[in-house]
């Protein structure tokens, strides 16, 4: 589709000027391009100030390519975890990190392409939206498990499927893992040396960890729990300097995400280096154990906080530099999801995906609906 340059221009302007001002100093600035791009693609969204262009902005860079892209835009913008009030200077620097140039460097040559590669996405979603028999914003239609939720601009999906002669009701999040809010725990994928990803990364795990990270004012780091929190589990436990079994799973605590809601992090076992290669091996049977444990380490922790736990939410374990299928690892993990809920386990289950495909096959095969090409976990 070819972009309205006119468009393109003045959004991109006004991208600098959210740039400049932060998304908390929204109110009272001219951003006619954005605020009408906005009202199309939210389809009325949320009412406070500023908040329908953050979900707009929100919605654009989760569709650029994971990596650094996405997360320099991230900090560009303020929409990086803990980066909102940040002065823009600090927001600069940090993006150029990501990137690894100086400050100038990336004022230059990375920003313009970033701020450029949102623009453009902005545009596609508005023109989408705007489309006759177009998916009318970012709340969605009736999906084919169940009706989708647009309480929340069609990032979260309510989903119900039938479990043991019930009915359960699942939640899909279309968004990236960090944005998670009010979910007791969240699964995240790990290799068998429970050695975390450099922050600045882009797998759920860096991601995770740059979310627990505390912060000062200025961006500097005060703390980054979830390492250290490892390093004690695997000396309580005799691991450390060896690896453990493949479903192994270890809880931490969740740091800055506290004030999110989110009160535990389970770190699950599931790949397994490659000798001599940066690659893992991720086979679905540990990702089906790795769930299993899960779900008996939150029955375990359940009591012992108040309010109980009862909230857990999965990525799509393995379907990263794991190399499995959606499907596969949907089905992976589903396989222990429905083993405990037929055994009348009342846990409020989440899924976690980044794109609209991937939120269809998790609502496809819990709901017994699989393709006919379908690859079963084996082993």
């Amino acid at each position: 589709m070819a972009l309205p340059l006119s468009d393109y221009a003045s959004l991109l302007a006004e991208l600098k000027e959210v740039r400049r001002a932060g998304l908390i100093r929204l109110r009272g600035r001219a951003l006619p391009g954005l605020e009408a791009a906005a009202t199309t693609v939210t389809s009325g969204g949320a009412r406070q100030p500023g908040a329908p262009i953050e979900v707009l902005l929100r919605s654009a860079v989760a569709r650029l390519d994971a990596g650094t892209l996405r997360t320099a835009a991230e900090y560009t913008l303020g929409l990086a975890q803990g980066t909102r009030d940040w002065p823009a200077s600090s927001r600069r620097a940090r993006a150029a990190s990501v990137y690894g140039v100086s400050v100038e460097r990336f004022r230059k040559d990375q920003e313009v392409m970033v701020l450029g590669q949102v623009a453009e996405h902005i545009v596609r979603l508005a023109a989408d939206a705007a489309a006759p028999g177009g998916p009318g914003g970012l709340g969605g239609p009736v999906g084919p498990a169940g009706p989708v939720d647009g309480g929340g601009a069609g990032t979260h999906r309510s989903v119900q499927v039938r479990a043991a002669g019930r009915t359960v009701g699942l939640t899909v999040h279309v968004h990236p893992v960090d944005l998670l809010r009010d979910v007791d725990v969240v699964v995240s994928p790990s290799n068998v040396h429970f050695a975390l990803p450099e922050v600045y990364k882009s797998s759920i795990a860096a991601s995770l960890r740059r979310a627990a990270a505390v912060h000062g004012m200025t961006g500097e780091l005060l703390d980054d729990p979830l390492p250290t929190e490892l390093h004690n589990w695997a000396e309580r436990h005799g691991t450390s300097g060896r690896a453990v079994r493949p479903g192994t799973v270890a809880a931490t605590g969740a740091g800055a995400l506290a004030a999110q809601g989110v009160r535990r992090i389970y770190h699950a076992a599931i790949a397994v280096p490659r000798a001599g290669t940066n690659d893992y091996d991720v086979l679905p049977a540990d990702v089906t154990r790795a769930v299993s444990r899960v779900l008996a380490l939150l029955a375990e922790e359940r009591d012992r906080h108040v309010p109980p736990l009862r909230s857990v939410c999965f990525p799509l374990l393995g379907s990263g530099r794991g190399g499995l299928s959606y499907e596969v690892s949907v089905g992976a993990v589903w396989a222990a999801v429905e083993a405990e809920l037929a055994r009348g386990a009342r846990w409020d289950v989440h899924f976690v995906v980044r794109t609209p495909r991937a939120a269809a096959v998790v609502e496809r095969i819990a709901a017994g609906i699989r393709p006919a090409h379908d690859q079963r976990p084996t082993g």
